[in-house]
């Protein structure tokens, strides 16, 4: 079968153990990209992924951020689904309340705003190349609430057991109206529970490419991929993958560290 498109994850699937593009991986989707059109994919802000875009050549493709909250065409939203501002004044109320000190950094399009410059903005910032703004959570809830903006992201950072304490509060509280999920022991990932990245792959396949999902090829590695690489036509997880991605994955390919992506599109597109 001849697919048409390619989705691609970032973080644990497209980048190497530097947390960078390798040089097969960029030529390789240089070279696809002539064949189909090439889509990155992330729970990243817009702003972390466009210095991928360009090193790739592929600045001109759409891209999906957030998990899904936000679906970019030439840089402009198409489709944008946030967190209700009275969830996110109920986590900070909590985070507060209860001296967690958990780091809650809030994400709106290409805004990024953390508390304060700590080990975790420092971290972040470092992995995604892209420096945030300082303001209190409860500065950017006043400053938002007036621009009649929500967060598309909240990412809590901080000790396993006060991650713990965030996800409890919220598996009891916000269930139906939240997705939230554990990057890492340390990184907990809070979007709308309407959207997700296969939501958002649905979205952009039927008004922008008018591609069938049947023609698509998704590669993923995270809780966050598993809808993803379990809907599209084929679904391609990392040998590093969770479990629950590579249950769901049509094939797996190589690590992440051994360019798994670019291994199986020279493949699939006798590259």
């Amino acid at each position: 079968m001849k697919y048409k498109i390619v989705f691609s994850d970032i973080d644990g699937t497209l980048l190497n153990k530097e947390r960078e593009l390798s040089p097969l991986t960029i030529q390789t989707i240089k070279e696809v990209k002539k064949q189909v059109p090439v889509v990155l994919i992330s729970a990243r802000m817009p702003d972390a992924m466009y210095h991928l875009q360009e090193e790739l050549d592929i600045r001109e493709s759409p891209i999906i951020a957030y998990n899904g909250g936000l679906v970019l065409v030439n840089d402009q939203p198409i489709s944008s689904v946030e967190i209700p501002m009275d969830i996110l004044k109920a986590i900070h109320q909590f985070n507060t309340e209860n001296n967690l000190n958990v780091h809650l950094s809030l994400y709106y399009n290409n805004e990024w705003y953390v508390p304060q410059t700590d080990f975790w903005a420092q971290r972040e910032e470092n992995n995604t190349k892209v420096s945030p703004q300082i303001k209190s959570n409860a500065e950017v809830i006043e400053k938002w609430t007036t621009e009649h903006k929500a967060p598309h992201k909240i990412m809590a950072m901080g000790e396993p057991e006060k991650i713990d304490e965030i996800s409890e509060f919220l598996s009891k509280n916000y269930n139906d109206e939240l997705h939230f999920y554990r990057s890492n022991k340390n990184y907990l990932e809070i979007a709308n529970k309407k959207i997700s990245k296969f939501s958002a792959i649905e979205y952009l396949l039927a008004h922008h490419f008018n591609i069938s999902k049947e023609d698509t090829i998704a590669f993923g590695d995270n809780y966050n991929d598993v809808e993803m690489i379990g809907g599209v036509g084929m679904g391609i997880a990392v040998a590093n993958a969770r479990q629950e991605v590579l249950d769901v994955s049509t094939a797996v390919t190589a690590n992440a560290k051994e360019d798994g992506v670019a291994q199986s599109l020279q493949k699939l597109f006798s590259l």
